[in-house]
């Protein structure tokens, strides 16, 4: 196979199949149907002279042979990547396509108070928007499928470039009429490690709850995620540290969870912004920080934290 039968399209295919493990899932990822999908990665594989994915009924696996080739497709993706940031932002600047992601217990409650200022200062920018989990979003931020990440700091990967947004605390959640609730003071002694109810594994904010409370981790009731939690308390399951932006008027499920906060020694986690320190938008980028950092009104709860300030 000479490099005119090589396309970046076919690569693209390629590693959607491998994320995604299911044919039909990555065709609609790349907006093409199944069947053309199917056909270029066999014909990619014809060419190559071998196969990328055993394929069963059930299934999709990635064979011995396959697995180095996806691993360099990723990388010649991230460079393909690189070349058009730097024809669309040659003075360091953000424009054209721009994915952003947050994690799942931040982006439904953050995305509404960022994209007004960030439609307003970058209009001609097209976003992209997605949410996952802390270690999924900075593998797909390592190999350029993302282009940045708003998430929970400190992140300690090589190649990662991250500057701190905001503070946020967290209260407890509470189902209306517990103890806690009648409380005068509440402080993090008073809660029962017993009541405590968790994200499941693989949740960034349940090591942080179980960091702040000082317990550890226990077999239980587990959510998968934030508003499945919130569903918890509401039916008398517990109580649970909730993050301040997912506690708007609209989150008492019909009056039925109530939030306190901490009188003293807030526990919270500093968000903040994540991209890789290669990406030659990196002025943009922190330009794009600064912006977030005052996005949001201070009837938030949350309080700025300065690039130079610790994360």
């Amino acid at each position: 196979m000479n490099m005119a039968g090589l396309s970046l399209r076919d690569l693209e295919y390629v590693v959607a199949v491998a994320d995604l493990r299911h044919f039909g899932k990555a065709a609609e990822r790349c907006g093409v149907s199944q069947p053309s999908l199917s056909a270029q990665i066999r014909k990619l594989e014809d060419g190559l002279g071998l196969a990328l994915f055993e394929r069963t009924s059930r299934r999709v696996l990635t064979t011995p042979a396959g697995e180095p080739i996806i691993r360099q497709a990723r990388v010649v993706l991230a460079e393909a990547q690189r070349l058009l940031a730097l024809a669309e932002g040659q003075d360091g600047g953000l424009a054209g396509s721009f994915r952003l992601a947050a994690i799942q217990t931040l982006g439904p409650y953050l995305f509404p108070h960022l994209l007004p200022i960030l439609r307003a200062h970058h209009p001609d920018l097209t976003l992209v928007l997605s949410e996952g989990r802390t270690d999924g979003l900075l593998e797909e931020l390592r190999d350029g499928r993302i282009d940045a990440v708003l998430l929970a700091l400190p992140v300690e990967v090589e190649g990662i470039a991250a500057e701190p947004l905001f503070f946020e605390p967290f209260v407890l959640a509470h189902p209306v009429g517990h103890r806690l609730g009648q409380t005068s003071v509440l402080t993090l002694s008073d809660v029962d490690p017993g009541e405590l109810l968790l994200l499941e594994e693989g949740h960034c904010l349940r090591d942080q709850a179980l960091a702040v409370c000082g317990v550890t981790a226990r077999a239980g009731r587990h959510a998968t995620g934030l508003e499945t939690l919130r569903h918890m308390v509401a039916v008398g399951n517990g109580c649970t540290l909730m993050p301040l932006l997912a506690t708007g008027d609209a989150a008492t499920v019909g009056g039925l969870v109530g939030y306190r906060a901490f009188a003293a020694d807030r526990p919270g986690r500093v968000v903040g912004l994540a991209w890789r320190a290669s990406d030659p938008r990196g002025r943009g980028l922190r330009d794009l920080a600064g912006l977030f950092r005052a996005a949001l009104p201070a009837s938030a709860g949350c309080s700025p934290v300065g690039a130079g300030q610790a994360a």
